[in-house]
């Protein structure tokens, strides 16, 4: 009698695949003002960490459209933990043993940024292929690790650095490096199947050719944007703009945004068969805008913090939303799809949080300018939505 394939365990493989992702996201930002400090990096230099960051994942997922099938998720999934954990340990040991400590840094986030570029393309899809039901909570749920992981990276990074300063910031990052080094066994034996079978899902030129496609692109762009902003920016952000302390500053900025965002997430996984996706998408995306202007306006400290917070119960679903769009519209994608899905993301993620950083820049440290013209991305989504709604009803 054969035994029945245990999916949970890939799902809890998933979840600390997302975890780890969030790791190599949101750990380094918590030391931006540390890198400028300690070894005397410039802010237009630091802004170059997350836009090589999400450029390398960007690159990782453009490769995956043609590798990732031919080479089979298990070993690709399992490098990407691989990679994850020797590029948080380099992170440690590369600025101090380099003569150009920057170059050190940007070694590190580079092989970390692959490994975290090849979880966004391949966890969704496995999940996708998984017998679950319910896909499109089952995906928001799934997503939604990713914003708790964050929440347990700036909690336990404030708790560390409080009880044993920022200067052993190293220590830490060798913890976190514990993480997708344990998670690499569960992608060795957990069950993993293919989303479609050979012939199945749509060559690349045709897909490329399906303008519903290109919509769910250019969403997918201004998602990654509006989210990554927020989350790269808001600890330097509530710190040198707000005038608040580092730990009052990651605890009710970043760390709020990731609790808000999770908890959007986890509430659109358990009432997804009742809302309408894209409705509720275009209402977050106007509560969004409302929120970078808030945080970016505000001269009240406590009402930009406030901003910056709500903004991830804002931002939530949109990512895993437009995932679950796209599934829903080109069901032969395949994983292709995801792979341009998660590669327009990280273009929308390395072009607003970089921009943040240059105009702040050229502003004398006004992180606010920065944020004001991000903006752009929130509102962009509104009309992308406006759109799509509209097409539907022409049918």
């Amino acid at each position: 009698m054969t035994k029945p394939k245990n999916y949970k365990k890939t799902l809890i493989a998933c979840y600390l695949g997302f975890i780890t992702q969030s790791i190599s996201a949101n750990f380094t930002p918590l030391l931006f003002l540390t890198f400028k400090n300690t070894y005397g990096i410039s802010l237009e230099k630091i802004a170059l960490i997350p836009f090589v960051f999400y450029l390398t994942q960007l690159l990782v997922d453009f490769a995956a459209t043609k590798f990732a099938d031919r080479i089979g998720y298990r070993i690709c999934v399992t490098a990407s933990q691989v990679l994850s954990a020797l590029g948080l340990v380099l992170m440690a040991v590369l600025p101090d043993i380099m003569s150009v400590p920057f170059i050190g840094i940007l070694i590190a986030v580079v092989l970390y940024a692959i490994g975290s570029g090849l979880i966004e393309v391949l966890v969704s899809p496995i999940v996708e292929a998984c017998p679950f039901e319910n896909k499109e909570g089952t995906m928001s749920l799934l997503h939604s690790f990713y914003c708790w992981g964050a929440v347990g990276v700036i909690l336990g990074s404030t708790i560390f650095f409080a009880a044993f300063g920022v200067a052993n910031w190293k220590i830490l990052t060798v913890i976190w490096a514990l993480v997708p080094l344990a998670n690499t066994f569960n992608f060795i034996t957990c069950p993993i199947e293919r989303l479609l079978e050979d012939g199945e899902s749509l060559p690349v030129r045709k897909l490329l050719g399906t303008p519903v496609f290109w919509l769910m692109i250019l969403l997918m762009i201004c998602s990654g944007a509006s989210e990554a902003t927020m989350t790269q920016w808001t600890s330097a952000f509530t710190e040198a703009a707000l005038g608040v302390s580092k730990t009052i500053g990651d605890l009710a900025g970043p760390c709020l945004f990731a609790v808000f965002m999770g908890v959007a997430r986890v509430a659109h996984g358990k009432m997804s068969e009742k809302i309408d996706l894209s409705k509720t998408m275009l209402i977050c995306g106007v509560m969004c805008t409302v929120c970078y202007l808030t945080a970016s306006l505000s001269p009240v400290p406590i009402i930009g913090l406030a901003g910056c917070a709500l903004c991830g119960l804002t931002v939530g679903i949109m990512w895993p939303g437009t995932i679950s769009l796209s599934s829903q519209k080109c069901p032969r994608g395949g994983t292709a799809m995801f792979a341009f899905l998660a590669l327009a993301g990280d273009l929308g993620a390395t072009v607003s949080p970089t921009l943040v950083g240059s105009l702040a820049e050229m502003t004398g440290g006004n992180l606010k300018t920065g944020l004001l013209a991000a903006t752009a991305f929130p509102v962009m989504l509104v009309v992308l939505l406006v759109i799509i709604r509209r097409k539907v009803k022409a049918g």
